[in-house]
């Protein structure tokens, strides 16, 4: 049954969140994790300063399934099953030891699978103390005389045959990565509950949502279920690349990428359960992660008492949403999605000033065999070309046409998911030189043609699609031309 339970699907990163929700619990405002590398006989150990155990405390918690999940349970309890410590650790190693300094003393019980597995009988041997040589490492733990120390050894799902020190360093990474998202609401402020080092180094918070960023266009209230209590939802939209200084970027693309990160982030206690999902919700079928939805992110928090009716699982790794609530949280999925969808194919900037919308030089029709893009023949810059054309008039609607029916769909698309941004346009990466140049074409053509006074004109073209994006070169028109 121990080497079945080895295959519940932890890695490294997951099951040491599981150990840190333990120490949470128990009142720890500090975890320290230490990776010691030794090739084949390295450790990672696991120190808080929690209230640690009693004799008897600490033996219930090495005990398989101690709790039913279906007990009632404090509304601040990380813990579900009373798997998770057994569990997240037999997944990674073939030993494990729990030290803890409590009321009554210092005491150490150990589980070993290679003892069970060579054992003449049945029996379930929960061994006392630390395996000789290994009496070092509660040192730390005595040191201290509070709080409980979690000691993995034989890391066979780990240290595998060919591993190196440098995969080490990159596992102590990927681990800081995934705390630092699992605990940011933990980790973060002046003066935080929680803090986790590893190696020494303070793991540092990763807020998926950037909140309070300028770059935003807004920071959103938080909804509320009208009947269900403790279930409150944020949506939010991050700025586009665009907006970001590369540094920003790279740090909120997370652990995944930007395309992996999109979706639902569901809190329980305000521990992260699952980071980036769509919970298999949709309209007609359930929605994927795609480019065109990749800035946003929605906040959920949950109460520990919904958890059955969520589906969590042992890992606190997946979460299936109840029926009562997917009709709510596809309204809201839908408006986030939205709103994503217009940010990242405006690249970040507004289509809306104030109360006036942008004038677009392309229009979506939304027929029954589809969507075309259409050219909208009263942008300016179309519109005076088409004024003016004359004769030429039917050989210029023609072009149009053309290019209307020629536009590379398959290709931007398929270029946009290879680049993992949208193609360059808005007279992005163009000299403001050459703007300026087409932009003074424009305005002279309003003024001398259409009528337009200048303080007119130049209102006209802060509302019109790519100058909109260009207000300070648009005031800099002379008056007098």
């Amino acid at each position: 049954m121990v080497e079945a339970l080895r295959g519940l699907g932890y890695n490294t990163q997951t099951a040491l969140a599981d150990i840190i929700d333990n120490s949470i619990a128990a009142g720890a405002n500090e975890v320290r994790i230490d990776l010691n590398w030794a090739g084949i006989d390295s450790r990672i150990l696991c120190l808080d300063n929690g209230s640690g155990m009693s004799e008897n405390g600490l033996d219930r918690a090495m005990r398989l399934g101690e709790r039913n999940p279906l007990e009632e349970r404090s509304a601040a309890d990380l813990g579900r099953f009373g798997l998770g410590l057994k569990t997240a650790s037999f997944s990674q190693c073939r030993r494990l030891t729990v030290a803890t300094a409590g009321s009554d003393g210092t005491h150490a019980l150990r589980w070993d699978l290679d003892y069970l597995a060579n054992s003449t009988d049945d029996g379930w041997h929960l061994l006392e103390g630390t395996h000789p040589g290994s009496e070092g490492f509660l040192r730390s733990l005595c040191d201290t005389r509070r709080g409980t120390l979690v000691l993995w050894e034989e890391l066979d799902r780990i240290v595998t045959l060919g591993s190196t020190v440098q995969d080490f360093l990159n596992l102590a990474d990927k681990i800081e990565q995934h705390l630092g998202m699992v605990f940011h609401r933990y980790l973060e402020g002046s003066k935080p509950r929680l803090r986790i080092l590893i190696n020494d180094h303070p793991v540092r918070p990763w807020d998926p949502f950037m909140t309070d960023h300028p770059g935003k266009s807004f920071n959103p209230p938080v909804f509320k279920h009208p009947n269900r209590k403790g279930i409150e939802a944020e949506c939010h939209v991050l700025p586009h690349k665009d907006m970001l200084s590369p540094e920003d970027f790279e740090r909120l693309g997370g652990p995944e990428g930007w395309t992996a990160q999109q979706g639902f982030y569901v809190y329980r206690n305000e521990r992260l359960l699952v980071a980036g999902s769509w919970l298999g919700l949709g309209t007609g079928r359930s929605w994927t992660k795609d480019e065109a939805h990749r800035l946003a992110r929605i906040r959920l928090d949950i109460p520990n008492s919904a958890d059955a009716d969520w589906k969590i699982d042992i890992r606190k790794s997946t979460a299936r949403p109840p029926v009562y609530l997917r009709d709510w949280l596809t309204t809201l999925a839908e408006a986030t999605r939205s709103r994503a969808r217009r940010a990242f194919a405006h690249r970040g900037r507004p289509s809306l000033l104030g109360n006036r919308q942008v004038i677009e030089a392309w229009k979506i029709e939304r027929l029954a065999s589809g969507v075309r893009y259409r050219i909208d023949s009263d942008h300016p810059a179309v519109r005076g070309v088409l004024d003016e054309a004359g004769a030429l008039l039917p050989q210029i609607k023609v072009m149009l046409r053309v290019i209307e029916e020629t536009v590379p769909v398959q290709r931007i698309w398929i270029d946009t998911a290879e680049n993992k941004d949208t193609p360059c346009t808005g007279f992005e990466k163009t000299s403001s030189e050459e703007v300026n140049e087409i932009l003074m074409i424009m305005y002279r053509s309003m003024i001398e043609k259409k009528g337009y006074s200048p303080s007119s004109a130049k209102e006209q073209l802060r509302a019109t699609e790519p100058f909109h994006a260009f207000p300070s070169l648009v005031n800099a028109l002379p008056d007098n031309i």
